[in-house]
């Protein structure tokens, strides 16, 4: 049944390439809000603006920067938005989900894998740490990403690990971009940290990963920790719309998939990866609508499990319910 059902999203999406594709004249243009965070994962919704595929699919598109993965669900279930480009907070979505059900739908999941050799995090030491893993840390502290997310998926690796997360370690709330000068600087013994960090610290030669997608390793392989989402009043309303929206971003999906050399000088526009760092990069494991499969559901659900596991939401939450559907999108 689901299976039908993703296949019936793909011949959806494919018909809507054909209508973007022909870049049909707009008889009228609808303004459309997104917000959004600077990451890599969100590469898709960079090239699709600068690709012009909103345009050319007659969407005036309202971009609005975030800087921690909250502000882009609170825009969201406030309605002070209508979509959250790839890049947006998977787990906390769900969380969100709970407390106000039926707001919010998911078109896309971004993240990494081994299978699929694609870095989505790492944690991040001095080149010289006697930490090789999570069960090092005893005793030690551990950065991450602000916020609900990265601190439960942190407090879970630990606990996978061995040790208590709220006496053996101590996690600390650390914006990306002080993740590196924190671990070079001795702040913190080492960090859990999302793509580009992982590839600028390898590059400097001043810190190191010490564990490639460990996340991967526990909770599921892909792992995914950014999903792309829409409100329910944005489809119902304006479905037509919606619609457009699913159909560009896939198609930059894509041409991220193809090609992401050919993108990755777009990043230092968007996010806060130097020119001189670009060559460095890993490329993320982007998943569009048309893309979506059971193994995508089976991680994702992997993901909400742990937060219901570590008591910070209640379950139980099956993901499938809360994935965008061909008939979602009217059709």
């Amino acid at each position: 049944m689901q299976m039908k059902r993703f296949l019936g999203a793909f011949a959806v999406s494919t018909f809507l390439l054909g209508i973007t594709g022909a870049h049909a004249a707009c008889d009228k243009t609808e303004k459309v809000t997104a917000v959004w965070l600077p990451i890599m994962q969100t590469t898709a919704y960079y090239v699709a603006l600068e690709e012009k595929l909103f345009e050319k699919a007659c969407i005036e598109i309202v971009s609005t920067k975030m800087e921690a993965p909250n502000q882009i669900i609170d825009a969201l279930i406030a309605e002070r938005a209508d979509f959250g480009p790839p890049g947006a907070a998977a787990g906390i979505a769900m969380i969100a989900e709970a407390k106000f059900p039926g707001k919010l739908k998911v078109f896309g999941l971004q993240g990494g894998g081994i299978a699929v050799d694609r870095i989505n995090d790492g944690l991040i030491v001095k080149p010289d740490s006697p930490i090789k893993s999570f069960a090092d840390l005893k005793g030690k502290s551990l950065g991450h990403v602000p916020g609900i997310q990265w601190r439960t998926i942190s407090r879970h690796m630990v606990r996978s690990a061995g040790l208590d997360p709220d006496t053996d370690v101590k996690l600390v709330d650390l914006a990306v971009a002080m993740q590196i000068p924190a671990v070079v600087g001795g702040t913190v013994d080492a960090t859990l940290s999302l793509e580009p960090v992982g590839s600028i610290a390898v590059a400097s030669g001043k810190a190191a990963r010490a564990m490639t997608n460990p996340v991967a390793r526990v909770i599921a392989d892909p792992f995914y920790s950014g999903a792309s989402l829409m409100t329910t009043k944005f489809l119902k309303e304006r479905p037509d719309a919606a619609r457009k929206v699913v159909a560009v971003l896939d198609e930059a999906t894509d041409l991220v998939n193809a090609n992401f050399a050919k993108y990755k000088p777009i990043l230092s526009k968007y996010t806060p990866t130097k020119e001189d760092q670009l060559e460095y990069l890993a490329q993320p494991y982007l998943r569009g609508f048309k893309d979506l499969n059971e193994t995508d559901m089976k991680s994702y659900q992997a993901l909400v499990d742990i937060f219901i596991k570590e008591g910070v939401v209640a379950g139980p939450i099956n993901v499938k319910d809360k994935v965008l559907a061909k008939s979602d999108l009217g059709n």
